[in-house]
């Protein structure tokens, strides 16, 4: 039972009579309805589910769920008629016709979602995995930011898909459990409707991680007294201490209860730890009937029990985008811990509800909620692979709240930058930000974020590239941005160089080269520059070309255009040219695997970074260029911060396990409070390994890693 909308009654509705019966137990009867009841019930007459019950069984339950959720009575119509359109004969001039442009408006958004599923999803044969869920989900969003009951009514919708799965075949069960994970589940996390969030992500996790799921449930049930005695005693004192302290029973309700089960399978899998390193496993939620009590009990639970001061939330002061308000703490109480979450009656019905709640319990039919996240999710000109990673990233991460000096509230995921609040802010702050005030202090654009912190950024004139740095922010938009600015920087770099190459072997001015280019149509002069075949391809085409024209014979035989190359240390540098040895200017001395150009000077090559200020001047002046890459790849440095818990062999064992993934261990630094539950250990290594994902994906795997960035960079950007 939730709330007064009965899962398990769903789930058992067999028949037409008492399921719309369970639909006029949570929504009024009245003509209209009655009259879209009886239509729904006409055109799926003659189709079945894959179980064998009338099909109209479905949209009767998912109206329900929707009739549960708002009174908005043109959602209710638009989701007994959600499958009419695309199922039957029948056209949005039908519905039109029947019920009016805003049920209308609602089933052709419902049915576009179902159009983009039906060719963008791949089949459920198919190899392929999450990331075609990922780009349905990019595409939904798009369909369906026009009204946000479209969004509503398609999470009901696949919420008794999900109670019903058990009909269709194992691989179906798998692939819309999937879908549902990374696409519905956090849809409606954003839209702040806790209840079927975690009811999609429960009901999903049965199928994904089935062996995982048992294991939890059958170690809850094991524990099930010992774990009731624990909620109730605490329970228990809780109510007592509000009467002592001058709450009547009517003024308060304490609901205690165990994390759903994948939220507790995601805390496993994200810190390391097993069933009973859970600390937050149990949980009570106080419900009152102002704010101000909400802080009163507050100030009794932490003047009665120990707090977990890092723990503590206050999502009433600073509210999330989704409306979400409560106070969150832990606690240590009878030697256990306890998640205490503290809020009004008002706010626990927006936490269940989200966006909802207006509609249900306020009479408001205003739908302008606030979607910013929608249309702050810039994964559009991605690749599949790296939009799933963004919306991983984005959507599944904890929130903070960081303030601009005017007071404004943006929300980000935990874990981010200051330069992630300046894209933010605006793309334009991201993109020209040169340095930041965090609570009046000068701070890093790499410094992280706390939750409540106030953020000035500081701009200059001039767009900021910063190649080296995408990897240090965490969210989509300014990763987004910055690649995009990134790219386009060097491939202007390259082409710019590419042209000083290739003028420098010929021995002929820049504007002859871009002429024979044009006339040629050379397709993405960028790459000679990086690549030595496409550079030796070109200088062939060329002298070919001119070998035709008579007047070039002299130029032809006073003139050598092979490419020799030469091997100076760690670097291969290819010219036409004689040179006698590579140095490392001192203005930005490049590291092992950066991004590299190199100078012709007295038979020297002198090397840059792409991005020295030095080099990029010395490119505009169109000085001589030579073809050069690295022989081999030194190692990339890191810096590493990662949490460990103060026992006995716990650093010996992160040790063990740096050395058996090759890292070399430079320094370490470990917390030196030893009254600590957690330490924070901060390690300097090397690695061949230039991919920053892969290292942590192989560290994650037996640590949590607080912190893990390249340290490396070749230029300074601040």
């Amino acid at each position: 039972m939730l709330n007064g909308l009965n899962i398990e009654e769903i789930k058992s509705l067999r028949d037409t009579t008492t399921a719309k019966e369970f639909l006029f137990s949570h929504i009024e009867f009245n003509e209209t309805l009655c009259h879209a009841l009886d239509f729904a019930t006409d055109a799926h007459s003659l189709q079945q589910r894959k179980s064998g019950e009338a099909y109209i069984i479905h949209p009767i339950l998912v109206a329900s769920i929707v009739a549960y959720i708002s009174n908005d009575e043109s959602m209710v119509i638009a989701a007994l008629l959600h499958d009419v359109v695309e199922d039957t004969e029948h056209t949005i001039e039908n519905v039109e016709s029947m019920y009016g442009k805003d049920v209308a408006h609602l089933v052709e958004g419902l049915t576009k979602i179902d159009t983009i599923r039906d060719v963008e999803l791949v089949s459920a044969n198919s190899n392929e995995k999450l990331i075609t869920s990922a780009l349905t989900f990019r595409k939904m969003l798009l369909a369906s930011v026009e009204d946000v009951r479209v969004l509503v009514i398609k999470l009901c919708d696949r919420l008794h898909n999900m109670l019903t799965l058990d009909a269709l075949s194992p691989e179906k069960q798998l692939r819309i459990s999937e879908e549902t994970l990374v696409v519905y589940s956090p849809i409606a996390h954003r839209l702040g409707i806790s209840f079927l969030k975690n009811l999609l992500e429960d009901l999903s996790f049965k199928y994904l991680f089935s062996k995982e799921k048992t294991y939890i449930e059958s170690e809850l049930k094991e524990n099930y007294q010992a774990i009731e005695i624990r909620l109730n005693t605490f329970r228990a004192e809780v109510e007592k201490l509000l009467l002592r302290n001058g709450f009547s029973e009517d003024e308060f309700k304490i609901v205690s209860r165990v994390k759903h089960l994948y939220s507790i399978y995601l805390k496993m899998q994200r810190k390391g730890v097993s069933l009973d390193e859970v600390l937050d496993l149990l949980a009570v939620r106080i419900l009152l009937k102002d704010e101000l009590q909400c802080y009163k009990v507050l100030g009794l639970i932490h003047t009665h029990f120990r707090p977990l001061a890092s723990r503590f939330k206050d999502y009433i002061a600073v509210a999330k985008e989704n409306g979400y308000q409560t106070l969150h703490t832990t606690i240590f109480a009878s030697k256990s811990v306890f998640e205490v979450q503290i809020r009004t009656f008002e706010m626990h019905e927006t936490a269940e509800l989200g966006v909802a709640a207006h509609w249900k319990y306020k009479g408001d039919a205003d739908r302008n909620v606030n979607l910013d996240w929608l249309h702050n999710l810039q994964y559009q000109n991605e690749s599949v692979e790296n939009f799933y990673e963004l919306v991983k990233n984005d959507l599944y991460s904890e929130d903070i709240s960081i303030f601009s000096p005017k007071g404004n509230v943006y929300t980000l995921p935990r874990g981010a930058v200051v330069l992630d609040f300046a894209y933010a802010v605006h793309t334009e702050v991201g993109n020209c930000a040169k340095g930041a005030l965090v609570n009046k202090e000068k701070r890093s654009l790499l410094d992280q974020l706390h939750d409540g912190d106030i953020v000035n950024i500081e701009t200059s004139k001039e767009l900021i590239t910063r190649c080296s740095w995408i990897d240090a922010v965490k969210t989509s938009r300014a990763k987004t941005n910055m690649k995009l600015n990134c790219n386009q920087r060097l491939k202007s770099i390259d082409t710019t160089t590419a042209k000083n190459i290739i003028s420098t072997i010929m021995d002929l001015k820049q504007s002859r080269i871009e002429e024979w280019c044009e006339l040629q149509q050379c397709k993405d002069l960028s790459k000679t520059a990086v690549e030595l075949a496409n550079l030796k391809e070109l200088i062939h085409r060329y002298v070919a070309d001119i070998k035709q024209n008579s007047r070039f014979e002299r130029f032809l035989a006073n003139h050598k255009f092979k490419v020799k190359t030469y091997t100076f240390n760690n670097l291969q540098i290819s010219s036409n040219r004689n040179v006698s040895n590579a140095v490392f200017d001192y203005c930005c001395h490049p590291k092992g695997g950066d991004e590299i150009v190199s100078f012709l000077e007295k038979n020297v090559a002198h090397v840059h970074h792409k991005m020295c200020t030095t080099a990029l001047k010395m490119m505009d002046d169109n000085l001589p260029m030579l073809f050069v890459n690295w022989l081999r790849v030194k190692k990339f440095h890191y810096n590493l911060i990662i949490s460990l818990q103060n026992s006995k062999g716990a650093l010996a064992k992160l040790l063990t396990h740096l050395a058996k993934i090759d890292l070399d261990i430079i320094s370490i630094e470990l917390g030196k409070d030893k009254t600590d539950y957690i330490h924070y250990c901060e390690i300097e290594f090397e690695s061949v390994e230039a991919d920053l994902n892969k290292i942590k994906g192989k560290i994650e795997k037996n640590f949590k890693i607080i912190e893990l960035i390249r340290s490396d960079d070749a230029y300074k950007t601040l």
